[in-house]
């Protein structure tokens, strides 16, 4: 069995660039060139998983535009990730997109494990890595996931807003994270679904789930966190401070 990881790398993050400051002044770059440390935070996530000794081969799906430069950047900051088998894709408009391209790329067996991961998650443990490919491998579906600490609503939006139509049993929610794991198979199939009957999910256990195939969750992290506004790149910093020397915890 191999370990595949797909990162889809290839969206604006326009909640994160800065806007243009005046007029022929290019916007700030997308979150996941965002550095973090001194270091872009695309760089930070794909050395985690080069640093897993389970994970043989991985694809980045970024813009055409970008692949020359980030390669380069890639072989000057970080040689030590190209150790691993590391394949640049064309992304996609959109997210599922994206992971098609380089699931497309991909040559895998049935029980091969695919990992999709967001790229502006770079404190992504090998403990999590572990464990999500553990459960992948038994169940051929899982996700990272974290319970819900907030009182969670269902709601419909209005006009002026949002109308509370329910409130959900915290203890039957979970909050998705990544890495998403499934067995090539599992995969293939709810993409090959999806594309056949123009479906768009949020996330490909959405698209697994839709395809009849259960998901299992196993334990995420608080310090996972998805690095999509200033605060959160705010906390991002702390966390780079705080975390062990090679960072593999």
């Amino acid at each position: 069995m191999k370990v595949v990881v797909i990162i889809p790398a290839a969206g604006l993050g326009t909640r994160m660039a800065s806007p243009p400051s005046g007029k022929g002044k290019k916007a700030g770059p997308s979150k996941q060139f965002t550095e973090l440390g001194g270091t872009p935070v695309l760089i930070h996530t794909l050395g985690k998983f080069a640093a897993s000794q389970e994970v043989s081969e991985i694809y980045v799906a970024l813009r055409e535009t970008e692949i020359g430069s980030f390669r380069k950047r890639l072989e000057k900051e970080a040689p030590d990730i190209l150790q691993k088998e590391v394949t640049f894709v064309e992304g996609g408009e959109h997210r599922q997109q994206s992971v098609a391209n380089a699931l497309a790329g991909v040559s895998a067996s049935p029980d091969d494990i695919i990992l999709v991961h967001d790229a502006v998650r770079p404190f992504v443990t090998q403990e999590i890595i572990h464990s999500v490919i553990a459960a992948a491998q038994k169940y051929g579906a899982a996700i990272a996931g974290l319970p819900a600490v907030d009182t969670v609503k269902q709601v419909e939006r209005t006009a002026e807003g949002a109308v509370i139509i329910a409130t959900l049993p915290r203890e039957r929610v979970v909050m998705a994270q990544t890495p998403q794991g499934f067995r090539y198979s599992v995969l293939k199939k709810a993409f090959d679904e999806a594309t056949a009957d123009g479906f768009s999910g949020t996330d490909e256990a959405s698209l697994v789930e839709r395809s009849g195939h259960q998901v299992a969750v196993v334990m995420g992290s608080p310090r996972n966190v998805k690095i999509t506004t200033p605060a959160d790149l705010e906390l991002a910093e702390y966390y780079l401070k705080t975390e062990p020397a090679d960072g593999c915890r």
